[in-house]
């Protein structure tokens, strides 16, 4: 059993502290909070061990009533492989934490590339980080990209992605982004940091973004062109896709027509926190004018790295390969819609 630490128990946190749980090779030995709130007292609810992540903090979860299993330190130490969840900064500045218990890090999207060995996407670059000692999950974005790309590439080649992310405002949780009322483009300067992401996982691949952030908090939405190097029709797309379980094909007759409808659907499906793992592509935008597919997508911020992280959890182990992994972590947390 792999035994798997979760420094930062919040949007990201939370769910991979989930995920690890579920998985039938792993143990979550623990995660750690900065602070006693909500979120650290459904870590207890859940029985999962409470480390403090303040060693200075420690006394504000006794006067909240919330038992401590330690401090972060001796997580790091218990762990076989640690995941930092923590908030955009934070886990460069644990980086020597890790160094000094030889601890495997897994980083997330948040950090620069050059916190870890390597950028990691399970569907496109796996191997890259079998048996490293730190890799970074890239971002939510990315992550969606890299899910299409990876087919695309193999099957008929790509000779340019061009991409415009419509990004959601922030969280349901995080107040302090709004109230808000405006449309940005984020940044006005071209490329997006989206693309130069893309391309710690495809370095080779000749793509361009632009960003722009709205009053929203649900979910991200992609306007997605890639000219392919040979031709194929929209239906061969459509099949493609199909096969990618971390794709889910939204039927024209679902009435799925916002990101607030993929949502209700998740919840109503059983999803918990109505996450979508998957990225969500309307089947109905998927065409094909000559080696140009264009297509929509609506990527769930809060969830769809979780996957990738348990996975990157294998990775950093060597204990197993990219489609067993991908396997093993899809049906321990129920990942991939059957409509």
């Amino acid at each position: 059993m792999i035994q798997v630490g979760v420094n930062g128990y919040g949007t990201i946190g939370k769910r991979v502290a989930d995920a690890v749980a579920a998985q039938p090779d792993m143990e979550l030995v623990g995660v750690a909070k900065t602070r006693p709130n909500f979120e650290a007292e459904t870590a207890v609810r859940k029985a999962y061990p409470l480390y403090a992540a303040v060693p200075e903090r420690v006394d504000r979860f006794a006067e909240e009533g919330l038992e401590l299993a330690g401090e972060v330190d001796e997580l790091v130490a218990a762990a076989d492989v640690i995941v930092d969840c923590t908030p955009s900064g934070i886990g460069a500045e644990n980086a020597s934490l890790y160094e000094d218990h030889d601890t495997p890090t897994i980083f997330q999207g948040g950090e620069d590339a050059d916190v870890a060995e390597v950028s990691f996407n399970a569907r496109a670059n796996y191997a890259d980080a079998v048996g490293a000692d730190s890799a970074r999950v890239v971002s939510c974005n990315t992550t969606g990209l890299s899910r299409i790309l990876a087919p695309l590439e193999e099957e008929w080649g790509v000779e340019k992605a061009r991409v415009t992310l419509v990004r959601r405002g922030g969280d349901p949780g995080q107040t302090d982004r709004g109230p808000i009322d405006d449309i940005l483009p984020d940044p006005v300067t071209i490329p997006s940091h989206h693309g130069p992401d893309v391309n710690t996982i495809f370095p080779d691949l000749d793509i361009d973004t632009l960003g722009m952030k709205v009053p929203a908090t649900l979910m991200h939405t992609h306007s997605v062109n890639v000219t392919l190097e040979s031709e194929a029709d929209a239906e061969d797309v459509l099949d493609r896709f199909a096969d990618e379980t971390r794709l889910f094909l939204i039927p024209p007759g679902a009435d799925i027509d916002g990101s607030g409808k993929l949502k209700e659907f998740a919840h109503d499906t059983g999803r918990p926190r109505g996450d979508l793992w998957e990225n969500c592509i309307w089947a109905e935008s998927v065409t094909v004018e000559g080696r140009d597919l264009y297509l929509f997508q609506a990527i769930h911020q809060e969830s769809d790295v979780v996957p990738e992280n348990v996975d990157a959890i294998r990775a950093l182990s060597g204990d197993a390969d990219a489609a067993e992994s991908r396997r093993t972590t899809e049906d321990a947390m129920g990942v991939g819609i059957d409509y």
